[in-house]
């Protein structure tokens, strides 16, 4: 306090140099996501002006000089690379990140070659517009310009993404993501038996591990164990290790699984698949928190957090006498159900840039994203492999390409020829209807291009293109 009565003269300079919020103009027409985008912006400590048309903007940037300028590819009035032209007439050096649909992502390298600073194909998740609008806004725009005007290359964009964003987990968008990432939230702090329910592929274990880095454990083992792969007769030198010479084939002292988690988690994947003398030892371990190698006459306290997994009703198998009952509550303190990728729509191209990325690490590839046509496949297909499918599809495909975009023809037969019933939605792809279901879907949702593009199962932009090209008036 003191501090401050006595410089309060230097106040308004240390705010301007050092607090001052960076001001942030917003271009995007579509109200709902503008508000959305804009609430989270200032959440994180910017200042935000939002336009809804070019015009708009024009008369903003005559006025106001921004740090930075956030704008959408495309406008009803304007379209991105126009809309960069100007803003680095008035002000060269003011950095310009572009929103794309992934359909548009050669016409944001195009961007980035004359001058963007970056761009962010929909749909993005919160981490990474920070992480590209706090590189935009770090102030190394001499080196920037200097790459821009040499011309930014579809490989250098790659490479550009491989590095600015760090490896972490997806956690999606959606409601039934919002749902899952709550319960994560809720429960991690905790010492509860957390049971992660689930069909193959969902992603279970990323889950556990998620649980077990947001907890007091994180620093130490998280150790995962795949039950549906260890034999009943060797399980329980698996799970408790043994000394030499205790068995056949004990040719060394071994540390079990559950020794080696001491002060971490250990998570039991397929737990349903434990023998019932299996379930027994299991569930007297965890009872007395003590553990015997087998052969060995001394005990050993363990201190862990169980989590566990399963891909099956563990309730009906308690009826049928094939799992335990004192187990499964010893299990089930708490419940999560993870959501298959079919109901996590709007999380969908979310994970396809998330398994992109990973690919083109992997494989030594510069893949920039997917074809129109291949967006609206991945949008119709039910995916019952779940992540684990779309994570080998996406991997396969990113190898067989050989351009920018991965393309129809490099997908898998089943996704390019699905049986009927995945077919469930309707196809967009039909030229001489699709003027009619436009027009159909616009009348249906007063004109809201948004909820409209979202019946019709299209980007906006798509939408707007297909307006263009059959010259409807909307």
């Amino acid at each position: 306090m003191i501090f401050l009565n006595c410089y309060t003269y230097l106040l308004p300079i240390f705010v301007e140099t050092h607090l001052r919020m960076p001001n942030i103009l917003l271009i995007e027409d579509d109200v709902t996501f503008s508000a959305m985008l804009e609430r989270f912006l200032k959440k994180n400590g910017f200042s935000v002006e939002a336009s809804y048309s070019s015009e708009e903007a024009q008369k903003k940037l005559s006025n106001t000089k921004y740090d930075l300028v956030f704008t959408d590819l495309r406008l009803p009035d304007d379209d991105g690379i126009s809309i960069l032209t100007k803003v680095k007439e008035k002000h060269p050096e003011t950095p310009v990140i572009l929103m794309t649909g992934y359909a548009e992502v050669s016409t944001a390298v195009k961007a980035m070659k004359k001058g963007a600073f970056d761009y962010i194909s929909k749909p993005f998740n919160q981490d990474e517009v920070l992480i590209v609008i706090q590189n935009a806004l770090k102030g190394d725009n001499q080196q920037k310009q200097k790459s821009t005007e040499a011309g930014a290359t579809p490989q250098a964009k790659a490479e550009k993404k491989k590095e600015a964003f760090p490896k972490k987990a997806v956690t999606g968008i959606s409601s039934a993501s919002t749902k899952l990432n709550e319960y994560i939230k809720l429960v991690a702090p905790t010492d509860m038996s957390v049971l992660i329910m689930g069909d193959s592929g969902t992603g279970k274990e990323v889950v556990a591990k998620r649980i077990h880095d947001n907890s007091s454990r994180k620093d130490f083992s998280f150790i995962a164990v795949d039950c549906g792969a260890i034999p009943k007769e060797i399980a329980a030198s698996e799970f408790f290790g043994h000394v030499k010479g205790s068995f056949t084939g004990a040719v060394n002292n071994k540390i079990g699984h559950f020794e080696a988690a001491n002060g971490g988690t250990i998570f039991l994947d397929e737990v349903g698949n434990l023998s019932y003398e299996n379930q027994i030892q299991l569930l007297r371990a965890l009872q007395e928190r003590k553990i015997k190698p087998i052969g060995s006459n001394q005990e050993i306290e363990v201190d862990i957090r169980l989590i566990t997994a399963t891909n099956e009703d563990l309730l009906q198998a308690v009826e049928k006498g094939q799992f335990r009952e004192d187990l499964y509550h010893r299990l089930n303190e708490f419940t999560i159900k993870v959501p298959n990728l079919y109901e996590r729509k709007e999380d969908l191209l979310i994970f396809a840039d998330h398994f992109l990325n990973m690919a083109n690490e992997q494989l030594n590839k510069n893949v920039l994203g997917f074809s129109d046509e291949v967006i609206t496949i991945f949008q119709q297909y039910k995916w019952p492999g779940n992540l684990r499918e779309m994570s080998n599809v996406i991997k396969r495909s990113a190898l067989l390409t050989q351009g920018d975009l991965i393309e129809k023809s490099v997908l898998p037969m089943e996704l390019t020829n699905p049986p009927k019933e995945n077919q469930h939605i309707k196809s967009f792809s039909t030229k001489d209807n699709e003027r009619d279901l436009i027009i159909n879907a616009l009348n249906e949702v007063g004109n809201n291009k948004s909820k409209a593009a979202r019946l019709l199962n299209i980007t906006r932009k798509t939408l707007y293109n297909k307006i263009k090209e059959y010259e409807i008036e909307a």
